[in-house]
């Protein structure tokens, strides 16, 4: 491998890595009287996308590569292709928003999830396009999975919630109520 794409992919991997607890910070405060769902940061997530993707492209285009802006004929499949790709990030972009909000999901889990579950599904297209494939990728596969769940569980997931002072403490000879169901907060 040569080092300088090892060195993007590392960069892409803390800028995707950041990306879910840096989320979490875009959620209405659980304390604060002015609530907003959340998809109100999904739209400035993609208003950066569209910057960067825009002015980012066209400056590598044209000052690192010195390409053109044509993409009719023989350049269709840089914008087919693009544009479907653009597509596949963006709605993993809104499930992973999705995932860390109204399905009440946390960084420490999603996350390893999202990109154990990428490298995944990236062997296995690989796979199917050049139907070849070394058992060994398989064996990899697998300890991704194993990855997954042992990063997942043992990533730290911030301290339980406490419990209301009158909810602790029971006077002795009283049986306790019981705990009424809870569906998972939006904070």
């Amino acid at each position: 491998m040569k080092i300088f794409a090892v060195l993007c992919a590392l960069c892409v991997a803390l800028c995707w890595g950041l990306y879910g607890p840096t989320l979490t910070n875009a959620r209405a405060p659980a304390d604060s009287a002015v609530k907003w769902g959340p998809f109100k940061p999904y739209v400035f997530i993609g208003m950066a996308y569209v910057v960067i993707a825009i002015i980012g492209g066209s400056l590598m285009m044209k000052t690192v590569f010195n390409d053109n802006f044509d993409y009719t004929g023989p350049y269709q499949p840089a914008m087919k292709w693009g544009f479907l790709a653009g597509v596949l990030g963006a709605f993993g972009a809104l499930g992973l928003t999705f995932a860390l909000t109204k399905a009440g999901g946390k960084p420490s889990y999603v996350m390893p999830i999202v990109f154990g579950g990428a490298v995944t599904v990236n062997a296995i297209a690989s796979y199917l396009k050049f139907h070849e494939g070394n058992p060994l990728m398989f064996l990899g596969m697998g300890l991704v999975a194993v990855g997954i769940c042992l990063t997942a569980a043992y990533t730290p997931h911030g301290h339980a919630p406490a419990k209301p002072a009158a909810a602790a403490a029971v006077p002795t000879g009283e049986a306790a109520a019981p705990d009424t169901p809870t569906t998972p907060s939006d904070s």
